[in-house]
């Protein structure tokens, strides 16, 4: 036999998508014999096909029969936003990290937590070894710590009421007065450093970004040898991370 013209479609998943269409029209709720009969599907195939749609939550039945989209749909499509304004910083981020021979990381501050929405890199510029996640870090890091001096007193002191100053590297500051001393003082404000503090042998500078009303924070690593460019990175960092904050504020 020949190969097939064009490529292999799985007709179940079609019919699956023409109903989740067929249900999005109708902002409150339609009935299976309804949807079979828009989508052009025998009764029997619509009531399958929305039972394993609701099962897994991309579809909510009504009390009276009729079916709405689920919260599993509506947090795709809110993923699905997030990573459109990625798209749209990555190539900045990407042109980042070839200019400083860096690799760039991008946080923001999400449901009380510090997490790294994106990270860039490539053989010659290695990210650091994510050892200790982000969210049990944010003391120990730049970007953790660019985020904390961003957040009013009472946001950041209830952070740290959540979270252990663990002790990663010898340089790790474990003492929460005097973190915040740090923190509201940096020798390099409104960049922060952390110099050694997640990773011996590396050092990263960062400085804020926001997303509308979320904060995050742009930063690099690099290693410890390279400590004395720190000021010229930070002089490069800060018009960078306002073309970003322009960019995600005029797409949300």
């Amino acid at each position: 036999m020949g190969a097939p013209d064009g490529p292999t479609l799985i007709s179940s998943v079609q019919r699956a998508f023409r109903l989740l269409e067929a249900v999005s029209e109708h902002e409150n709720g339609a009935p299976a014999k309804q949807l079979a009969r828009e989508t052009g599907l025998p009764l029997a195939t619509a009531y399958h096909l929305l039972r394993t749609l609701v099962h897994d939550g991309y579809v909510r039945k009504l009390d009276d029969g009729g079916f709405v989209l689920g919260d599993r749909l509506k947090s795709l499509h809110t993923a699905g936003g997030a990573q459109t304004l990625l798209s749209r910083v990555r190539p900045t981020l990407n042109a980042l990290r070839d200019e400083l021979s860096s690799a760039a990381y991008l946080t923001f501050y999400e449901d009380g937590e510090i997490r790294v929405a994106e990270i860039v890199d490539s053989p010659r510029t290695p990210r650091v070894d994510l050892w200790v996640g982000f969210e049990d870090a944010g003391h120990a890091t730049a970007l953790g710590k660019t985020v904390l001096r961003e957040l009013d007193e009472g946001a950041r002191r209830e952070y740290l009421s959540r979270h252990h100053l663990t002790d990663l590297t010898p340089r790790t500051v474990t003492s929460v007065p005097e973190l915040l001393r740090r923190i509201e003082s940096p020798p390099l404000a409104p960049a922060v450093t952390d110099l050694e503090e997640y990773a011996l042998g590396t050092v990263c500078v960062a400085v804020p970004v926001y997303r509308g009303n979320t904060v995050g924070s742009l930063g690099v690593s690099l290693p410890v040898e390279r400590r004395d460019r720190l000021q010229e990175i930070r002089a490069r960092l800060l018009p960078i991370a306002s073309r970003i904050t322009r960019s995600l504020s005029l797409t949300i």
